[in-house]
């Protein structure tokens, strides 16, 4: 379907008056490869998360909730379009492989590298630019990964206010990835803070918007770095989970010869530190009496890495079983969600997009296909999920869930699981249940064919 500039932005308000006059505040929070049970109220027996148990007392946790990517760039890009990263177009990463191998491109070669000049297709609507319509001041603190160019970066999608980094990740001290500064306010390049933890900073920014915003409706979109692995060429460095000295004392000093130990010690800390920042937030919300008046939602970008417990699920970041794709997820949002419930309802990432755009008092915007819907009706327990199924693909990795089966055809493994009876996906029904595995491979059939004929996006599509 051909789409014109004058369909793509005529944004609707919805005609119910208490809606529009007072449209909710949003707090949006992400964490970076945080694990399914790391969090106190997910079940962690050893990792601090005060705030984060808080805020699921006060709302409801989400335990059957997935992400439409492994890894983080499609994750987020689906997160903000509400729509697969097949059609949306960003459906792999904008990186450079060559870090992988401990190489630092110079300054000249960055700037014409994948990870400077790929970046989400610019006629994707991204969900700031429609809560602009309804008078919301929108700010990103943290990590944006959606693109360098200025033509990519948060002020051309909709955004007011950022300060953080563009690319996948980086180191949280020096804010550089793999030797190339990287830390922005709004579209320039910045080293003001160099020597302070990422953390802090977003924390920072966070605060101060919020302070400044309170008196409009604002959407504040914190998407933490941490408990990612740093992005450095230092080999003593390089893919362990920084930390600052307060935090790591937080917990037991593990054996230094036991590296596993040693990625788990500065990952509780990093995770426990980023708790705090949330904490501040809430407290913040409190303070100035929004709370009633604010949607508050928590999840992680993808399953755990290295140095996260998935626990009871299989897999880690990067697989297509449930370890890597389905993640804690918290919502507080007064008036719709009953304090310390649970759901366990099949609901996903793209849901944020639509429930959003519905809270805000606006219909989603005209001529674009998403692929969510409005969750409100869900999470208030009111209603079951119209999710039926959702399908994944990572290259030649692939998977697709169905009702309670899920089937996953991967470099890491294949299989037909019940996921009813067993989320941990151990016993493969291939051989006794054939013709459920024809009919889950079926859809995937279809919805591949559904992506192939969607408008085509960039920056990977042939077109």
């Amino acid at each position: 379907m051909k789409h014109t500039l004058v369909a793509l932005f005529a944004f609707l308000v919805v005609t119910s008056p208490a809606t529009a006059a007072e449209p909710p505040n949003i707090l949006l929070i992400v964490s970076d490869d945080q694990g399914y049970r790391d969090l106190g109220c997910f079940g962690s027996p050893d990792i601090k998360t005060p705030a984060l148990d808080r805020l699921a007392a006060e709302g409801v946790r989400l335990t059957n909730f997935y992400v439409t990517w492994p890894a983080c760039t499609p994750s987020r890009g689906s997160l903000l379009t509400g729509r697969y990263p097949q059609r949306n177009g960003t459906y792999d990463m904008y990186r450079n492989d060559v870090a992988d191998f401990g190489v630092r491109l110079t300054a000249a070669e960055y700037a014409v590298s994948p990870e400077m000049i790929l970046g989400m297709d610019a006629r994707e609507v991204l969900l700031p630019r429609v809560l602009k319509t309804a008078g919301y001041r929108s700010g990103i603190f943290g990590k944006w990964d959606l693109g360098q160019l200025q033509r990519f970066l948060p002020a051309a999608r909709g955004f007011d206010e950022y300060y953080g980094f563009a690319n996948t990740g980086i180191d949280y001290f020096t804010h550089e990835r793999y030797g190339v500064p990287s830390m922005r306010r709004d579209g320039k390049l910045t080293i003001e803070d160099r020597g302070t933890y990422a953390t802090d900073l977003f924390e920072r920014e966070a605060v101060r918007f919020l302070r400044a915003a309170k008196d409009r409706p604002f959407f504040l979109y914190v998407p933490f770095n941490a408990p990612h692995g740093a992005s450095n060429l230092d080999p003593a460095i390089r893919g362990s989970i920084q930390a600052t000295e307060e935090y790591l004392a937080k917990y037991p000093l593990p054996n230094a010869a036991d590296k596993r130990a040693v990625r788990r010690h500065g990952y509780m800390a990093a995770v426990t530190h980023m708790d705090d920042a949330i904490g501040r937030l809430l407290d913040l919300l409190d303070e100035y009496e929004l709370t009633e008046r604010t949607v508050v939602i928590f999840f992680s970008d993808n399953g755990g890495g290295s140095g996260a417990d998935n626990a009871p699920l299989r897999g880690r970041k990067g697989w297509m079983f449930e370890g890597g794709i389905r993640v804690p997820c918290i919502v507080r949002w007064p008036g719709t969600t009953r304090p310390g419930t649970v759901c366990d309802e099949f609901l996903s990432s793209m849901e944020i997009f639509p429930t959003l755009v519905r809270a805000a008092g606006l219909k989603p915007p005209a001529g674009v296909t998403l692929d969510g819907f409005d969750m409100a009706g869900v999470l208030s327990g009111k209603t079951a999920s119209p999710r039926s199924e959702m399908v994944w693909q990572r290259r030649d990795d692939k998977a697709a869930r169905v009702g309670r089966w899920k089937w996953v055809d991967s470099a890491r493994g294949t299989g037909l699981f019940d996921l009813s009876t067993d989320p941990g996906e151990q016993h493969d029904l291939s051989a006794e249940q054939p013709e459920m595995l024809t009919k889950v491979k079926q859809h995937f059939a279809a919805w591949q064919q559904a992506m192939q004929q969607a408008e085509p996006r960039g920056p990977f599509r042939d077109y």
